[in-house]
Formats: structure tokens, C-alpha cells, sequence
């Protein structure tokens, strides 16, 4: 619905890991409300549509970034991560010309690149991810 940008950074999580990758209730309206769970599928989700974005749209770089537990109101006065790297890499993948941060579709942490929780370089379950998320939405991305 809007002009392709040359880059697309999402924001995602360790915890993705944690997520069982059930796309049956994703919008948390049949289950009881769990925070971490909903928080982990939520990270996963995002994890695997910055995959699919760039299977999909070659012409657009699209990584996921855990930034790390850092010491925010969200992640508490004692997370043991540097501040500062948790918004280092996402910086990076924007705006440097540095080979290494002109890839597409890989899962990032301080700057190297993770190994992601399977689902997220899953063709099928992107594909049915980005299917429920039309089906919510009434909006088809590909």
C-alpha cells in the first residue's frame, strides 16, 4: 500500500525461540492471556515475516535484530546487556553501505548474524503466517 523502502529492520527477540510456532490463535482471542507467550509468538511472527519480505521483495534488504535484554522500562534496571549495542545493529542494517550490513533475510544480534528459531527461514510456515495475517487484516502482502 506504500512504496517499497530500500531497507526493512524488525525488531525481534531471543525469546522467538521459545514460541511453538502454533498459528492457530495468534491474536490471543480464544486462549488465556499469557504475556511471555504472547511476547515470544509475537517476536517469531516478526522474525519470520522480515524472512518472508525478503523472499518475497529481493530488491528490499529485510533482517530481524534482537537488540538484546538492555536496561529499559521494558527490560528492567538489571538486564545484563550494553544500552548502547541495543540499538547499534539496527542502526547499522539502515543506514551503513559496509557489505556485511547489505544482506537480506538473516536474524541479528550485536552486529553477527544468529541462527534463528526454524520457523522464521520456513517457506511454508511464512507462508501461512503472512495467509492468517491477511486473513485478519483483509490486507495480502505478496
Amino acid at each position: 500500500m506504500i512504496e517499497r523502502p530500500d531497507r526493512l529492520i524488525y525488531v525481534s527477540s531471543g525469546m522467538h525461540h521459545g514460541s511453538t510456532g502454533d498459528l492457530q490463535d495468534i491474536d490471543w482471542t480464544q486462549r488465556r492471556w499469557n504475556a511471555g507467550a504472547a511476547y515470544s509468538e509475537s517476536k517469531l511472527h516478526v522474525s519470520a515475516l522480515s524472512a518472508a519480505v525478503a523472499r518475497h521483495w529481493p530488491a528490499v534488504l529485510s533482517n530481524s535484530v534482537d537488540p538484546g535484554w538492555v536496561p529499559t522500562k521494558m527490560g528492567g534496571p538489571g538486564a545484563p546487556d550494553d544500552l548502547a549495542m541495543g540499538h547499534d545493529t539496527q542502526s547499522w542494517l539502515a543506514v551503513s553501505n559496509d557489505p556485511a550490513a547489505l544482506v537480506s533475510g538473516n536474524y541479528w544480534h550485536h552486529r553477527r548474524q544468529q541462527t534463528p528459531a526454524p520457523e522464521v527461514t520456513d517457506p511454508d510456515f511464512q507462508n501461512r503466517l503472512t495467509d492468517k495475517l491477511a486473513e485478519l487484516t483483509d490486507i495480502t502482502l505478496f
